[in-house]
């Protein structure tokens, strides 16, 4: 018989293991995201796959938002993360440090989850925009391409976390192999 494991039994690592351990090379940036709450199961998702951190821009609500520290649960110890009042800003400085920059976005051009492929060692910055209007045209402008994520029902949107849970497990998964 299967026998579910206790807290103790899960080996998980202290908040200093986590910030010494080898991340994946992918930024999480979060753009005029309205709830607090997404923020925070963010920051949770970037954690369990490692991600090596969150930029926060806009509107979004940063640490120590009581909505955030509520649905992180610990999180926004363990993952590094900036705040920038513009996303522009922080596609600059990421793309001066080598990294490829991809909206998670509906476009008529965008590549599908499942048949991205990033390069061996390619770091990567994934922007996820705003619940109700997505990422902005000016910053899709600045990107290098669009990520889409296939749907198959009638409302052809997921909530901004859990896409980006989503993406940030598909792409942990293709980086650590």
């Amino acid at each position: 018989m299967m026998k579910k494991l206790k807290l103790n039994e899960l080996g998980r690592l202290s908040v200093t293991e986590f910030k010494n351990t080898i991340k994946i090379p992918l930024v999480v940036i979060l753009e005029n995201v309205r709830s607090a709450l997404n923020t925070g199961s963010v920051f949770r998702s970037c954690d369990a796959f490692a991600a090596e951190k969150i930029i926060l821009t806009g509107i979004t609500a940063q640490p120590p938002h009581k909505d955030i520290l509520k649905s992180a649960l610990g999180a926004t110890d363990s993952v590094n993360w900036e705040y920038f009042s513009n996303t522009d800003e922080a596609i600059h400085k990421l793309r001066n440090e080598g990294y490829k920059i991809y909206a998670v976005e509906q476009t008529d051009s965008g590549i599908l989850l499942p048949e991205f492929s990033p390069a061996n060692g390619e770091k990567l910055a994934l922007i996820f925009g705003n619940e109700v209007d997505g990422v902005r045209n000016e910053t899709i402008a600045l990107c290098d391409g669009c990520l889409e994520l296939p749907q198959y029902g009638t409302k052809h949107s997921l909530n901004v976390a859990v896409c980006a849970g989503i993406f940030i497990y598909d792409l942990f998964a293709k980086m650590k192999a």
